[in-house]
């Protein structure tokens, strides 16, 4: 333990004496393996003179973090030109600028049918994944909370050498047969904004926001009854693997997550021994080897990790997701059976739907309350209409509901701004690209949230009343907790959509999972609305977001890998895709949140994870290191790209074999044809698929081809002998070139199913056509 103090020390002394430097960013620097030269006792050491042969003072060279299990190198601060004279050095492979990453912010595990008292299934034959670790990358974790109990767990997993790093507010006892592990990284968060400030957070694995405890209880919570936020949720409280194991990796801090310490807990995670990756955080997309997360789940990956990360809230608008790598699980949001039905009771006699979770001093009922715009106030309209700080009039606002438009600060602020200027009660309207998906929030004043149409309505109640003179007014009807909803699952509005940024051959999301008003742990000393004038105090809390969705793939993940051990990140992955379902509680395709019409694979990927299935898919898309190495050198990556991914000197004399870049065994097809003025075009797949179904088994595809395409598969009919054995495919998509403005496209999706008559093998189909400038 000294020495990892001893360094953590030495790096934050030396960063805060060259703080002055001007223009400086922290760039990640990838060194050749095997390079070292025998003069230099450490990687360390020769680290650091390699830096003093770059730098323009005569200062000591400052380390942030040394990587050398995902990753082999180092970050530092340096300037650009500091950076371009390190690219030269003969050993540097790549030097990488630092991104900072945000966070992508029960009943779920009886909506996705995990049920305690099945004689069989996933939590039984996984035994609730008990012997399972999995590495939360996040805020930290708040250890007292009875999610992360240990009563009658086995001691922890042999295999297990990580660390449960003590601090003074996070104890010895801080850590158990639950929570085994707890680590924080800070070296680059304080490279850019120097020392933190520890009045206002934690600098411990202990979690001063929140997002952190909640995610890791939905990955692996302990089952808790009673359980609810203020009153709303009713039940009992589990995650999606109970038994198993959690360590914390606290990579998130009041000013976001930077890559720099995101990679050294990839580094410490995969050299501690977890199984299973799970990270809720996003950022730009950039190529594969500028992406930190891509590099070290790379790495992770490669040692048999599976590795899930939250696909954004970047929704509904398309081209949105974030973390596309296809060796990473890329997981969107959807509703559950469940809602917090708010209604806003107008003057007028119209009552429009709302949400809310809301249980403090109520509007008298039947009384009906003076109704506002606080973008008609005067003054600053646009900021004043968002309710930002400082922006509302008191005398405009005072005694009366207010309506506030949703955007630029967080909706829970909002009501906080409101309840401050004198306000009595807030209506939060959607925008036009919000559409009409709304979220429940715990508001610190009477509140509801309503769609764009409802929001558009009641600003022209305001408006008419305002012309007629007679005031408008209104009221709230809250409802409580709302069960069995239907439609459910919906594809929420805030999810992230393709196509795949970087790679559209690449299918991303892969699939979808409950996102938007999860019931999960919470600290104490954080009020459920997460703004300092709640003072309110829970043990759970709702909260909504890909970053909830994310830990349910992970936690179904550990009990796939727990039922399955032989299983790679790949077969798991598979078997979550091929399995995933796109219709509703109806029976119909499943609604896109944002506009009440029908979403597509770019809103859902494969569909929505089905656990019960998952567990016996019949038959797999596995992929090997040498796959994915082949996949980035039909993507056009240099050798040199290649090797800062996978830290090995790449071979691309297979890729050729392996035909080109959609090639990759992945579960999915995506099409990608570039119109230049030939009528008919056309593609191929070439798939191997593995039996883990029954011994003898005979599998008959099935063809839903997208419009306007010609899609054959030979063979069309697969014969399988024993489990294990693999047969190989090939897929020809054919079209004829369409009319379509420059610069536009055209998506028509469908499917292929492989079936033998008990499992259903199914993966999207999607043909995008082009028209180049």
């Amino acid at each position: 333990m000294a020495p990892l103090f001893f360094l953590c020390f030495l790096s934050v002394f030396s960063l805060a004496s060259s703080a002055s430097r001007a223009g400086e960013k922290t760039f990640i620097v990838r060194v050749q393996y095997d390079a070292k030269p025998s003069i230099f006792a450490t990687h360390k050491h020769w680290y650091e003179s390699s830096l003093a042969s770059v730098l323009s003072t005569t200062e000591a060279p400052s380390i942030i973090h040394t990587y050398d299990t995902v990753f082999h190198g180092f970050s530092a601060k340096l300037s650009s030109l500091e950076a371009l004279k390190l690219q030269t050095l003969p050993h540097v492979v790549a030097v990488i600028p630092e991104q900072v990453r945000r966070l992508q912010t029960t009943r779920s595990p009886e909506f996705l049918g995990l049920k305690t008292t099945d004689n069989a299934g996933l939590l039984k034959e996984s035994d609730f994944g008990s012997d399972l670790v999995i590495g939360l990358f996040d805020t930290g974790i708040w250890p007292e909370r009875q999610s992360f109990n240990d009563r009658d767990l086995g001691p922890i997993p042999a295999k297990w050498k990580g660390q449960c790093v003590t601090t003074k507010d996070f104890g010895s006892s801080s850590c158990n047969k639950k929570l085994i592990g707890a680590r924080f990284f800070y070296n680059g968060y304080e490279a850019t904004n120097g020392k933190m400030n520890e009045t206002s957070e934690y600098k411990s694995p202990r979690d001063s926001d929140g997002h952190g405890t909640h995610t890791a209880s939905i990955a692996a919570g302990r089952y808790v009854f009673p359980a609810s936020t203020l009153g709303y949720a009713q039940g009992v409280a589990a995650g999606m693997a109970p038994k198993a194991r959690l360590a914390a990796y606290k990579v998130c801090w009041n000013s976001g997550c930077y890559d720099s310490d995101i990679l050294a807990a990839f580094d410490a995670a995969v050299a501690d021994g977890v199984d299973i990756i799970s990270l809720s955080v996003g950022g730009v997309v950039v190529p594969y080897h500028l992406d930190s997360i891509a590099i070290g789940a790379f790495g992770a990956t490669d040692r048999g990790i599976f590795v899930s990360a939250s696909a954004g809230n970047g929704g509904p608008g398309g081209l949105t997701v974030t973390n596309v790598a296809p060796w990473v699980t890329t997981v969107g949001a959807g509703t559950i059976d469940r809602d917090f039905p708010a209604d806003v009771k107008l003057g007028n006699g119209k009552t429009l739907p709302g949400v809310s979770i809301y249980n403090g001093p109520s509007l008298t009922p039947g009384r009906m309350y003076p109704l506002v715009y606080a973008g008609s106030q005067g003054g600053d309209e646009y900021s004043a209409s968002l309710c930002l700080d400082g922006s509302l009039d008191p005398n405009f606002v005072k005694g009366k509901i207010v309506v506030c438009d949703r955007g630029i600060n967080s909706r829970a602020v909002k009501g906080e701004v409101v309840k401050k200027t004198g306000g009595i009660g807030m209506i939060l309207a959607n925008g036009v690209f919000d559409g009409e998906g709304l979220v429940a929030d715990c508001h610190v004043l009477p509140a509801t949230a309503v769609g764009a149409s409802a929001g558009d309505e009641i600003r022209g109640y305001i408006n008419a009343a305002l012309k007629s003179k007679s005031p408008a007014t209104a009221t709230f009807v809250f409802k409580g907790t709302r069960l069995h909803v239907r439609p459910a699952p919906v594809v929420a509005a805030f999810s992230a959509r393709g196509p795949n940024p970087e790679t559209p051959e690449i299918l991303k999301p892969d699939v979808i999972a409950p996102g938007l008003n999860i019931l999960a742990a919470w600290p104490d000393k954080i009020g459920p609305s997460g703004v300092p004038l709640d003072k309110r105090t829970t043990e759970f809390n709702i909260l909504s977001g890909t970053s909830m969705a994310c830990p349910h793939v992970s936690g179904l993940a550990a009990l796939l890998r727990a039922a399955h051990p032989a299983w790679s990140p790949a077969a798991i992955r598979s078997a979550l895709m091929t399995t995933a379902y796109t219709v509703d509680n109806r029976g119909e395709t499943m609604l896109d949140e944002s506009t009440g019409n029908t979403s597509t694979v770019l809103d859902f990927g494969s569909g929505h994870v089905h656990p019960t299935k998952a567990l016996d898919p019949g038959l797999i898309y596995d992929l090997s290191t040498m796959d994915y190495v082949d996949f980035l050198c039909n993507s056009n990556y240099t050798l040199n790209n290649i090797q800062v991914i996978t830290r090995k000197k790449a071979d691309c004399g297979g890729a050729k074999r392996a035909g080109h870049i959609g090639n990759l065994n992945y579960p999915s097809f995506s099409a990608v044809f570039q119109q230049y003025g030939k009528h008919k075009m056309s593609t191929h797949f070439i798939r191997t698929v593995t039996n883990v179904g029954d011994p003898k088994s005979v599998y008959t595809v099935k063809i839903l081809p997208p419009s306007g395409s010609v899609v054959t598969v030979k063979p069309d009919r697969l014969v399988f002998r024993r489990v294990g054995q693999k047969l190989n495919f090939l897929v020809r998509v054919q079209v004829r070139q369409i009319k379509l403005s420059p610069g536009s496209n055209s998506v028509k999706t469908g499917s292929l199913v492989w079936s033998d008559g008990k499992h259903n093998v199914t993966s999207p189909l999607v043909v995008t056509m082009q028209q180049p400038l």
